[in-house]
């Protein structure tokens, strides 16, 4: 079935979505609004669906959840006696329609659900999936993409985000899955009253506040209710259990940011939610000079991400995810290393987009790093592997460069509300000392070299963006450049052939990692770019690594290499 016929089969149906019809209508005499709408199926990944919300296969609508549900069910019942799923949703436009969606279609397959009965973090989710002895979960979130966007996320049973062969036999239950036909559904109100679906309970909402307060390193820090807090959930999902967590733990001078604190899925403040961006930060840095804070954090809409900004010499400092990354690896070491609380073979997980600054810092601690592939779902599957060994005291701390930490087990996935209330007691913990976060990381730089990370993103949208994205993989693989920017490439790492090139002897080294659609190249002078197109945006992205002597060398060298893909893309 091409698209127009797609296209002509949609406007026949009798929708029940009243949005969804005026858009059909609306695009009739428009090919490519039509091509671009039906010209596929959303791709349904590791991390579930995410796109543009509205009409269409290639859109994100109860429709197309609702198809992606249903062959989560029948995978469910396929595999589990007697399956049971968590819900959870965000701010975003029609989270909550989808997320009841998502219920009633589980319910309607006799499938018991537990659902929050307002919108929560992403790791509250990964928290409930344990917590509740459920089969699955869903989150419906696109994270801290901009508001037209929605998403759907799928969570094992260990709370984590679905692993690849399991994503590969869901996704084989939806494609043979008719989007129409197919797909059953139970009304809600009925399914409350029958038991099939329930409200997760205030009790159970605590208990995930009470497992993010253990992982508390420092309770008798002096002068944490003197510590000035500015928080923004950037109209999001993170107000309540931030504040409740800080709160809970002595930091009670906490401001949140009026204009970003109610839940609101146009994000009138701030179009694109994303603390890794300073226009997201604008509001809160502007509470933050009037009340003189010293710190500001931003958590993005599904609350699994944060951002901070420190004051600094009368002003306000961004740190990079890096940065605070890794401020939090050196602050807990030093804190375990104090208590005496360091474990036998410590470890810490990391991305390989992440910065290499953690290996010097992890050798002076004798700390075990594992790298794992983008994506904080190889972070937490590597949690659940030292779980079932017994050796899960042994994670201290895991991040990636994207904003996202996790220092405990309570949850398999990155959680900032765990990160807000270690970012506060580091930060609280340095100001008694007369240090602010940046003298620390400057401290941190002189000791182990400038270390200088920046991401690039290309955008290719539509269907030939996407095919442009593939075609520059493909070239890039198959003929690997021998230098960039004038720096020889010394080996190149293909992470969807398992294997590491070395370019001097064309040696080949196997890489003990799952098959993703990756590309490193090792430069010389400890250089390193990794070239990744991203799985939930249309985007090229590519990560530049350098370390120099100085903070200018560092900055100059990667200002080059920026300037270098900028002509190149």
């Amino acid at each position: 079935m091409d698209k127009n016929e797609k296209y002509l089969l949609w406007c026949s149906q009798n929708l029940f979505d009243a949005d969804l019809i005026d858009e059909l209508k609306s695009i009739c005499e428009n090919d490519a609004e039509i091509t671009d709408r039906f010209y596929k199926y959303l791709s349904f990944g590791t991390g579930g669906l995410r796109g543009i919300i509205g009409a269409g296969t290639n859109r994100i609508n109860v429709y197309t959840v609702g198809k992606a549900t249903q062959g989560l069910a029948n995978y469910l019942n396929k595999n589990y006696k007697s399956p049971k799923v968590a819900i959870a949703y965000d701010s975003r436009i029609k989270s909550d329609v989808f997320a009841r969606e998502a219920a009633k279609i589980l319910a309607a397959n006799n499938i018991k659900v537990v659902m929050y009965r307002e919108l929560m973090p992403t790791p509250a989710l990964s928290f409930a999936v344990r917590h509740l002895n459920c089969t699955a979960g869903i989150v419906v979130t696109a994270s801290h993409n901009p508001a037209e966007y929605n998403g759907y996320k799928v969570y094992g049973e260990d709370g984590c985000q679905i692993a690849n062969d399991v994503a590969d036999a869901v996704l084989k239950e939806i494609n043979s899955t008719d989007i129409f036909s197919d797909v059953k559904r139970m009304d809600f109100n009925d399914a409350l009253n029958s038991g099939l679906i329930k409200y997760i309970g205030e009790d159970d909402v605590r208990a995930f506040w009470n497992a993010v307060s253990s992982q508390a390193l420092n309770r008798d820090i002096s002068n944490k209710e003197n510590l000035k807090i500015v928080y923004t959930p950037l109209n999001g999902a993170g107000l309540r259990c931030v504040t409740n967590v800080l709160k809970m733990n002595g930091f009670s001078d906490v401001t949140v940011v009026a204009s970003q604190e109610k839940p609101d899925g146009h994000f009138p403040t701030c179009p694109y939610p994303n603390p890794e961006v300073k226009e997201a930060l604008c509001e809160g840095l502007k509470v933050c000079k009037s009340c003189n804070a010293n710190i500001l954090l931003a958590t993005d809409p599904d609350c699994d991400r944060i951002g901070i900004a420190v004051k600094n010499d009368g002003d306000y400092e961004l740190l990079s995810g890096n940065e605070v990354g890794v401020l939090l690896f050196d602050y807990i070491c030093k804190t375990r290393r104090a208590s005496n609380t360091m474990p036998q073979d410590p470890v810490c997980i990391k991305t390989i987009v992440t910065t290499d600054m953690i290996y010097p810092i992890a050798k002076k601690y004798n700390v075990r790093v594992i790298d794992v592939l983008t994506g904080f779902k190889f972070i937490g599957e590597q949690i659940g592997l030292l779980e079932k060994c017994g050796q899960a005291g042994q994670y201290i701390f895991g991040f990636e460069e994207s904003y996202g930490y996790l220092s405990g087990t309570h949850v398999h996935d990155k959680d900032a509300v765990n990160a807000a209330l270690l970012i506060c007691e580091m930060t609280a913990f340095y100001r008694n000392q007369g240090l602010t976060l940046i003298d620390v990381i400057n401290s941190l730089y002189r000791e182990f070299g400038h270390y200088k990370n920046v991401l690039k993103s290309f955008t290719f949208t539509g269907k030939s963006g996407f095919e442009k994205m593939e075609s520059i993989m493909a070239e890039l693989r198959e003929n690997p450049p021998s230098n960039i920017n004038g720096k020889a490439v010394i080996a190149v790492c293909d992470y969807l052939n398992s294997v590491k090139f070395v370019m001097h002897n064309s040696n080949k080294e196997k890489i003990d990692l799952p098959a993703s659609n990756v590309l490193k190249f090792i430069l010389a002078d400890d250089i390193s770019i990794v070239v990744r197109p991203s799985g939930t945006e249309p985007k090229l992205k590519i990560y530049i690594s350098v370390v120099s002597d100085s903070s200018d060398n560092s900055k100059a060298l990667a200002d080059s290499f920026c300037e270098y893909f900028e002509k190149l893309f």
